[in-house]
Order: structure tokens, then C-alpha cells, then sequence
């Protein structure tokens, strides 16, 4: 059980960090973001092409964190300068960076087999490769975690907040919506590409493929993390995205321990975000049911 157990708690916590830029963006800002599908792949482009150019996994970090950054500004610009809508920029930012991940890596896949990741850091103070990847998952989430909880209770962050709630307020207090809903996006990309790049040096590999259905996979893990943890202040909404995370990916290794096919994983996620984005109506439904059936 430990054995399927710790290694999906691990890669639920390297997800986590797309998750919570997915929700700067989805709850945040409140803007559906699809430039993310874009910028996962980004980040592990540019950390695998780093690393196995045999830069150091700062430089990696730096530079994979950096390009999304820029990735989501783009978006930003593209929405908030030449006012085009915020989804039909997320899928112009995508589809742009699907060229540039193929220009970084020099191919559609690049293997980091035989270079030193950041996993390698534990394995040569002689822990198991899941071991490693269980501790940088854990330190990696709680760093970004504090950072965001702190960045977002400054003033910078509270004018980001406010924007996304009542952009017309925010205006009216004197606040830059067109700037704030930049940097927004600019910090859930850069979340995202370091996601990315960690995700990538677990696999071994980087793809210029992998980016496909990320979005899905981060709602999931909002959406999830809302419905069984709650919302009731900043830092639990952020709490519980880490945990939807862990949880999605506990599901799907169920669901393929019984038996369900890989390939079927896509429309399984789908499903599930369709019914957990649904189910405060179905609640209300059957509240409003039994309401009128106990007057009756």
C-alpha cells in the first residue's frame, strides 16, 4: 500500500503548484486562464535544456520560472492592451509556445536520463528516489505556499485580490486593474513553469506534449479541494488546493488499480470536474427538494 501510497502523495505535491496558479487565476483573478497548457511544458523545456546543457539547477529554476513569468505577462498584455478577451489569449499563448518549447529543446522530447536532477540531492545523502521526491515536494509547497500567503497580504496583493472580486471598485479606489491582472497572471504562470520543471525532472524527460489537459488537471484539484476542505479564509483556500491536488492524484491511482484504462484518464478527469464544479447546484436542488417536501 506504502509503495503506490507515498510516490502518489509525492507527485501530488509537485501538481500542487500548478494547482495554485490555476486558482491565482480561476479564483483569484477570476479569468480562465489556458496559457497554463503553454507554460507547464515551458518550464520543464527550459529546466531540461539547462540541465542537460549542464548549467546548475538554480540556473534551471531561475531561467524555467522566469520564461513562464514572461509567457503569463504575454497573456496579460494580449488581454489587457489589445483588449482581447482573456481566453482567446491563454489559447494564443499556447498555441505560440508550443513552437517556442520545440525551439528550446531542439525536439519534441529531451531526456535528462543520466544528468543530475534535483532529486539527485537526496538520493546522494542516501535516500530513495521516492524519498527525495516526497522532501522536495514537501519543501517546495510549503516555500511557495508561505511566499503566497505572504505576497497576497501585502498591498500589492490585496489590489490583486480586490481586482479579480470588483474591478470596477478597484478602479474607483485608484488601483491599476490592467497592471494587477497582469502580474497575476505573470505569478500563476511563473507557479506553473516551476511545476513544470519539477515535474520533468521526476519523469526523466521533458515533452513538448506534456502540457495537455493541465488546466483540466488544475481545476480538479481546486474544484476537489474546495468542495471537501473548504473556503473559509485565504490560507485555507490555499491549503486546500494542495490538498485537492493530493487527493485527485490518490483517485486516479485507484481508478487505475481497478483497472481503468490510461487512456481514459482525460475523460475520467473530465467528468469529475464537470460534477464537482455542479454539485453545489445539485445541492441546492435536493435542498429546495426536501424543503418542499417537508411543507408538504
Amino acid at each position: 500500500m506504502l509503495d503506490i501510497l507515498i510516490p502518489t502523495v509525492s507527485q501530488g505535491l509537485l501538481w500542487s503548484l500548478l494547482a495554485l496558479g490555476v486558482y491565482i487565476t480561476f479564483r483569484v483573478l477570476d479569468i480562465a486562464d489556458l496559457s497554463v497548457e503553454g507554460t507547464f511544458p515551458l518550464g520543464a523545456a527550459v529546466a531540461a535544456s539547462c540541465i542537460a546543457s549542464g548549467h546548475s539547477l538554480v540556473t534551471a529554476f531561475a531561467l524555467a520560472v522566469a520564461a513562464g513569468c514572461a509567457a503569463g505577462a504575454v497573456t496579460g498584455l494580449l488581454t489587457t492592451k489589445l483588449r482581447i478577451p482573456a481566453l482567446l489569449s491563454g489559447i494564443l499563448t499556447m498555441i505560440g509556445l508550443y513552437s517556442v518549447n520545440l525551439r528550446v529543446m531542439g525536439r519534441a522530447n529531451l531526456s535528462l536520463l543520466g544528468s543530475d536532477t534535483v532529486y539527485s540531492l537526496g538520493t546522494s545523502a542516501g535516500l530513495t528516489e521516492v524519498q527525495s521526491t516526497l522532501l522536495v515536494g514537501v519543501i517546495a509547497v510549503a516555500a511557495v505556499t508561505g511566499l503566497i500567503y505572504w505576497f497576497f497580504g501585502t498591498e500589492i496583493g490585496l489590489a490583486i485580490r480586490a481586482t479579480g472580486f470588483n474591478p470596477q471598485m478597484s478602479r474607483a479606489q485608484g488601483v491599476n486593474t490592467d497592471s494587477m491582472v497582469v502580474l497575476g497572471l505573470l505569478l500563476s504562470n511563473g507557479l506553473v513553469a516551476l511545476s513544470g520543471a519539477l515535474v520533468a525532472q521526476s519523469n526523466g524527460f521533458a515533452d513538448a506534449g506534456m502540457g495537455i489537459g493541465t488546466i483540466v488537471i488544475g481545476l480538479a484539484s481546486v474544484i476537489i479541494g474546495e468542495v471537501l476542505f473548504g473556503t473559509r479564509s485565504f490560507k485555507n483556500c490555499l491549503i486546500s488546493v494542495i490538498l485537492g491536488s493530493i487527493v485527485y492524484r490518490l483517485v486516479i491511482a485507484a481508478v487505475l488499480e481497478m483497472g481503468m484504462p490510461p487512456n481514459d484518464l482525460k475523460l475520467f478527469t473530465a467528468i469529475l470536474v464537470a460534477l464537482a464544479l455542479s454539485l453545489p447546484l445539485i445541492q441546492s436542488r435536493l435542498k429546495a427538494l426536501r424543503h418542499s417536501s417537508g411543507r408538504a
